[in-house]
């Protein structure tokens, strides 16, 4: 009797009582005897007995599936539910008072989106209304989103409709929500661990849970479709400007290529279709129903007067109120004039030299650094990429906010959630009695420079396109998500692309941090190498300086560890000189390794050769003694 916790509220010789009753109905039910049940109570008993093998007399505890499975489902519909959290959070602040959860599930029947009393979290959870829980048919027995998802119908399952015995006390009344193109998209369920005896208690319930599933379901029709006509029908001129009850969505030749359940239904009717076929509607032309074509269309677009804006179904002759926006102009923007030349903020600045490749580069970002937008570094290892991030959050409106860098590469693949995204007290053994911000929350208000992030392991790539997505994070454990306002900046020294065709990184999170593109240059290409060289060994020593001969043979090294193996060389030479003169006997060895030798000063002789090669090298002295070697 472990499993039938939510029954513990009974006497036990009533839940004794109640459970036997309750198999001997199942059994005559399925074995064709009349019943006082909804006829959709009862199809399911016996889909659940005949169909899905179920014993009525074994009571199955809740199914809770694994945080990773969970995350693919809410991942695999992340646009329907963005779109459906402000419905979900509305209908939640009219039904809590009244005791009730709010779960949303998907197709399959696992709920990725959960309301619920805080207080009462244990009880919920046990009973399986939850973030995570299975409500399948096949499994759980007649309950209200699994039988919603069996019959694509609104209803409600309550107290002893439910197959399995376990879930008797509870009440639950769900609402389909079907895609643009009438495939089951999701169910909207609101569910109560305690309620009045009569079903006809949840009347009202069910209404409300209908109207706001429409309403998610219009909502995510219209944001699909936002390229399209988009038909908006009404049988009440008196709402028709506030109330939409038909959404239709026409491409350019007046043909149907998106609906709501409401649209589906009516045009269904009209030619004797069943409601749940939406295949009539494909290909379709709106005037295959309507008295109007696409081109008379237009004449609704700006007119004034929703009363004069009417058509009317071609068969039933019905009237409905019509309101036309027509799909988004493209506009030929002309030839923007040269911008003017602005001047780099200061931490900009100290980036970089003469160098017209990154110059170029910084121009662009100065005139990002404050839209919202990601910013993506391409460069070798050792370019600097974390020194341009940092001048690029120095330099922006959120240089008071934290500058948190998270090397991607180096996170352990068992702590990179936690590390990440922070946890809960007690959300795993070994957590910290308070819990933990984690390094994403810790850049509210700032920036978050993501280095390496090619190199992120693809469990955590789907986490953190959520939290791009969504600008919010729930912590490992958490079930309420927080709030963030982040400038995100990723680095990498991998080919993206490549990555992405093999697999090992998800174009979804590239194309959203890639808002605007930077590349910094190998050291070896670099024009300003000297001015980078002053730059570093001023910031250790402002005495130090090298002879001509150890200049020629830094500038002629190719440098494959760019910056930071420059920043080495240079720690290795000031701490060998004997004086603040650098030599190119204090160099290190490897500087010659590839077939440079010390440099001797040029001689008179070598005079009209050097000006010649500078000349054709437009005076880049860098360029010219590479050459040279």
């Amino acid at each position: 009797m472990a499993q039938v916790h939510l029954l513990f509220f009974w006497e036990p010789e009533a839940i004794i009582t109640a459970v036997r009753e309750h198999f001997e109905e199942l059994i005559r039910t399925a074995d064709g005897w009349t019943t006082v049940r909804d006829a959709v109570i009862a199809n399911s008993w016996k889909r659940c007995i005949n169909g899905h093998g179920l014993d009525p007399s074994v009571l199955r505890p809740a199914v809770i599936v694994p945080d990773p499975l969970l995350r693919e489902h809410r991942d695999a519909m992340d646009d329907l539910l963005r779109r459906a959290r402000f419905g979900v959070e509305a209908l939640y602040r009219q039904v809590a008072g009244m005791g009730y959860v709010l779960l949303l599930t998907d197709s399959q029947a696992i709920t990725v989106d959960y309301i619920g009393d805080a207080t009462a979290t244990d009880e919920l959870r046990a009973a399986g209304l939850y973030l995570g829980a299975d409500w399948s048919e096949t499994h759980a027995g007649t309950n209200g989103v699994g039988t919603c998802i069996a019959t694509h119908e609104a209803l409600v399952v309550h107290k002893s409709d439910h197959f399995d015995a376990t879930h008797m006390p509870l009440t639950c009344t769900a609402a389909p929500i079907f895609d643009a193109t009438g495939n089951l998209a999701a169910v909207l369920d609101i569910a109560a661990l305690r309620s009045p005896d009569e079903k006809s208690s949840q009347h009202l319930a069910l209404q409300v849970v209908k109207n706001f599933a429409h309403r998610i379901e219009t909502a995510n029709l219209i944001a699909s479709r936002r390229r399209s006509w988009l038909i908006r029908l009404t049988s009440t001129q008196e709402f028709a400007e506030v109330d939409t009850e038909f959404v239709l969505s026409l491409d350019s030749s007046g043909r149907i290529c998106g609906f709501n359940e409401f649209a589906r239904d009516l045009l269904a009717r009209e030619e004797g279709q069943q409601w749940r076929n939406s295949g009539f509607l494909e290909s379709r032309l709106f005037s295959d129903f309507f008295d109007c074509d696409v081109d008379s269309l237009t004449r609704f677009v700006h007119s004034s007067g929703v009363e004069r804006n009417i058509v009317r179904l071609l068969r039933s002759k019905k009237v409905l109120f019509i309101q036309v926006t027509p799909p988004p102009t493209i506009r030929v923007l002309p030839t923007p004039r040269p911008a003017p030349e602005l001047r780099l903020p200061e931490p900009l600045r100290a980036v970089a030299g003469e160098d017209k490749v990154i110059q170029a580069s910084l121009s662009r970002i100065a005139r990002l650094l404050n839209v919202d937008m990601s910013f993506l570094i391409h460069g070798e290892t050792g370019t600097g990429k974390e020194f341009i991030a940092k001048a690029m959050h120095m330099a922006s409106a959120r240089a008071d906010g934290p500058f948190v860098a998270v090397n991607c590469a180096a996170l352990p693949a068992t702590l990179i959630e936690s590390e990440l995204f922070g946890y809960e007290a007690g959300s795993f053994t070994g957590a910290a009695p308070k819990g933990k911000k984690g390094l994403v929350r810790s850049a509210h208000g700032g920036t978050l420079f993501l280095d390496e992030i090619g190199d992120m392991p693809l469990e955590a790539q789907t986490r953190l396109l959520r939290v791009l997505a969504e600008r919010e994070i729930t912590p490992v454990g958490g079930t309420r998500a927080q709030t963030l306002d982040i400038r995100v900046i990723a680095a990498t020294h991998c080919d993206l692309k490549d990555r992405i065709k093999r697999g090992l990184f998800r174009e979804d999170l590239y194309f959203r941090l890639n808002g605007a593109v930077c590349t910094m240059p190998p050291l070896r290409e670099r024009q300003d190498i000297e001015w980078l060289i002053d730059k570093l060994l001023a910031q250790r020593d402002s005495n130090s300086r090298l002879t001509p001969e150890a200049l020629a043979a830094l500038t002629a090294y190719s440098w494959p560890g760019n910056i930071r193996e420059l920043i080495h060389a240079l720690d290795y030479a000031r701490a060998l000189a004997s004086s603040a003169e650098i030599g190119v006997d204090d160099l290190p060895e490897h500087v010659f390794e590839s077939g440079q030798q010390p440099i001797a000063p040029a001689s008179a002789d070598d005079a009209a050769t050097l000006r010649h090669r500078l000349q054709a090298n437009d005076w880049n002295v860098s360029s010219t003694a590479r050459q040279l070697g």
